[in-house]
């Protein structure tokens, strides 16, 4: 971990990175990539000091719109049980009233369930939760340092009973490893049992670039012998990595969300993400 001093917290759509780096050790993530100039070791976790500082000038001088965060790194990395930068951020949320959305793979957002529902009946929040497999053992190979998808799909049915929106993101979906019929059907069971308002889904596959490949082939060596090299030869250096199983898997997945009235449609769900209620309750700032 090291501090740095930032000059802006929020992106002109409102994003936020309190973070930069994680350790969660997921081994396809594209924010490892070199396209994103970090320059320190992934998991030497960078924190923005004066993050809480710079969130609450913006948010007195913006529009009120929804925050969000989790597009580059999961906000709720371990770190964050100790210096609470989210929760405090999500003080701030809710006193200048702002909504909240953000994507997660740890259990951690339960720590801060009392926020969010204040913010929840004050504006609006929206938890997104990455679920790639739902087998807990080839979790904790592909997602080995953040609770595993059984616990993911315990906190969707929490904040769902808690009146708390969710989405699902169904991706990556990794070739010859978690492109399943059974797979795609599991998760997509979990997402009926926890009322998820909808499914993010880009096709069935991943990405890779320079900075991720690298650490993807060599998790790949070390957990499935062999695999990297079927990878280079049906994929090369290509970024889109599309499962051979992907018409069948987005047929099983348009049909069956369709079936239990979950939104399937991604353009959809980002303006449901990004959109900010017009009534909302006004609260006096302390």
């Amino acid at each position: 971990m090291h501090y740095v001093n930032s000059k802006s917290i929020l992106s002109p759509k409102n994003g936020m990175n309190l973070y930069r780096g994680c350790s969660h050790g997921c081994i396809y993530c594209d924010s490892r990539s070199e396209i994103y100039n970090m320059n320190h070791k992934f998991e030497d976790i960078e924190v923005k000091q004066n993050a809480l500082e710079l969130l609450k000038k913006e948010l007195i001088k913006r529009p009120k719109a929804m925050i969000g965060t989790g597009a580059m790194t999961d906000p709720y990395i371990p770190l964050e049980k100790r210096l609470q930068y989210v929760r405090k951020s999500l003080e701030l949320i809710y006193r200048y009233g702002f909504g909240f959305t953000c994507i997660t793979k740890s259990d951690l957002i339960l720590r801060d369930l009392d926020l969010l529902k204040k913010i929840n009946e004050k504006t609006k929040v929206v938890v997104q939760m990455t679920i790639t497999t739902a087998n807990d053992d080839l979790c904790s190979i592909l997602e080995p340092n953040v609770c595993p998808t059984s616990r993911r799909v315990e906190v969707l049915k929490i904040l769902n009973d808690e009146g708390i929106p969710t989405v699902v993101w169904l991706c990556p979906i990794l070739p010859y490893i978690n492109d399943t019929e059974e797979n795609i059907n599991a998760i997509i069971d979990y997402c009926v049992e926890s009322n998820v308002y909808g499914v993010l889904c880009f096709e069935m596959g991943l990405t890779l670039r320079e900075g991720n490949r690298e650490y993807f082939y060599q998790k790949l060596d070390e957990n499935f012998p062999g695999l990297k090299e079927k990878y280079i030869k049906k994929f090369g250096k290509n970024y889109v990595l599309p499962s051979p199983n992907n018409n069948k898997l987005m047929n099983i997945f348009k049909k069956r969300t369709s079936e239990h009235g979950i939104l399937s449609d991604n353009e959809k769900i980002f303006e449901y993400l990004s959109g900010f209620p017009q009534t909302t309750v006004q609260s006096k700032l302390i």
